[in-house]
């Protein structure tokens, strides 16, 4: 099966993160003809002049009116040597929690620059965001290169401007690539327009790009699901616990302790969908099971005796908040932390970070929409967390509202 790579467009608004997503649909041929058609028509409707491809992600009425992006639109394509989940975020300002959602789960963040605007604050909040969501891998694209003639000095010039910006963060990998998605230059192949870059094409770039070691594979997490009790004869013995790899690499007979209750046993068995494996890793989904019968539940955590994680009731994080109403001190609210749900009260609203400038407000006391700052909380039960730079499925986490389910911010454990 082909490697699956996550890419979350960002950028600022008309930087073309949707065309550029139709551009790579359009040439590496991913589209149905019905697709296409409706997008030609609707150009030629709209009297564009043009096929716009940005109608293939932008599928809103209100993005068609105003030409923005204002949700996460996700595209699924596949070449032959990798399939790709695209997510095309928003990049207005107020809706910079559809970023947050988009890059939370992805391998590599794609940020658009206009090569006639250059780097501008949008660009610096999207790329703070993928550092804080810890995107492992950033390609900056400058497009509509065509409007700027394919001018060399402009485009080494947003490189260096950026190469700046992200020295203060912690991005590892960063490549630039200079394109036009609506001429299609250097967005599948190379374009003869720039002579003077060397470089690969984004699809090639995405294509090749190394991810395996990207994954925690040292801290075994394996988060318990469900508990599987069979309710056939044949099987009446058969206990397992089900659940995705969160890190690690996990084989039967490996010594394993569950947490909170620090209850030790042995794996004796993986099983999958297609039988048993000799070896489970992330992000593969299966089925432990342990030499003795223990009292396992939804919500614990399976872990090495010799490596885990902390278990505790005061946690710190950087929160992004994603409701109108403010997160003050003292409020209650619902955590969901891996498979586990629980209760807690913010203790301390420590800051607010200014994105653009990348300094810490700590005059604030609360934390309105859209704002991202560290927070402190004390929940009801101990949870099993590890930092959200060292295994992001364990050190993140949902603020929830009690009542009505609805989700109030996204954290990431300090």
């Amino acid at each position: 099966m082909a490697e699956l790579l996550r890419v979350a467009t960002a950028g600022s608004v008309d930087d073309g993160k949707s065309t550029l997503i139709g551009r790579l649909l359009y040439d590496t041929k991913s589209l149905f003809t019905d697709q296409l058609a409706a997008v030609e028509r609707t150009s030629r409707e709209r009297g564009d002049g043009y096929v716009d491809l940005a109608l293939l992600t932008d599928g809103l009425r209100a993005e068609r009116e105003q030409g923005i992006t204002i949700d996460v639109a996700y595209r699924y394509f596949a070449t032959p040597r990798r399939s790709f989940i695209l997510a095309d975020t928003p990049g207005h300002v107020q809706y910079t929690r559809n970023m947050v959602t988009g890059a939370s789960t992805a391998d590599l963040a794609l940020l658009l620059v206009d090569a006639r605007k250059g780097v501008v604050e949008q660009t610096r909040r999207h790329a703070f965001l993928a550092s804080l969501l810890r995107v492992p891998h950033l390609v900056l694209c400058v497009n509509k290169m065509d409007l700027v003639d394919f001018d060399r000095e402009v485009f080494e010039k947003i490189k260096e401007d950026f190469r700046r910006f992200a020295a203060k963060l912690e991005i590892v990998d960063v490549a630039t690539i200079p394109v036009s998605a609506l001429t299609g230059d250097n967005v599948v192949s190379r374009s003869p327009s720039t002579p003077w870059y060397d470089g690969s094409s984004l699809l090639h770039h995405l294509e090749e790009l190394h991810i395996a070691s990207d994954r925690n594979l040292i801290d075994v997490r394996f988060p318990v699901q469900w508990v599987v009790r069979p309710r056939s004869e044949e099987l009446h013995d058969y206990r397992g616990y089900a659940g995705q790899v969160a890190g690690g690499v996990l084989k039967p007979g490996d010594d394993v302790i569950v947490l909170p209750s620090g209850l030790t046993s042995r794996v004796a068995g993986i099983d999958t969908y297609d039988g048993p494996v000799e070896e489970a890793f992330p992000p593969m989904s299966v089925i432990v099971r342990l030499e003795d019968d223990l009292d396992v539940s939804r919500g614990d955590l399976i872990a090495r005796p010799n490596n885990q994680p902390t278990v505790g009731q005061d946690l710190n994080l950087m929160v992004s908040w994603m409701v109108d109403a403010p997160l003050r001190r003292r409020a209650r609210v619902g955590i969901k932390h891996t498979t586990r749900s629980v209760r807690a009260m913010v203790t301390d609203v420590s800051y607010r970070v200014d994105i653009d400038t990348l300094h810490r407000d700590e005059s604030v006391d609360t934390l309105g929409l859209n704002d991202i700052g560290r927070i402190a909380l004390r929940t009801t039960t101990p949870l099993c967390y590890d930092p959200y730079r060292r295994n992001r499925t364990t050190g993140s986490a949902l603020l929830i509202d009690e009542a009505t389910g609805t989700t109030l911010g996204a954290g990431m454990i300090l």
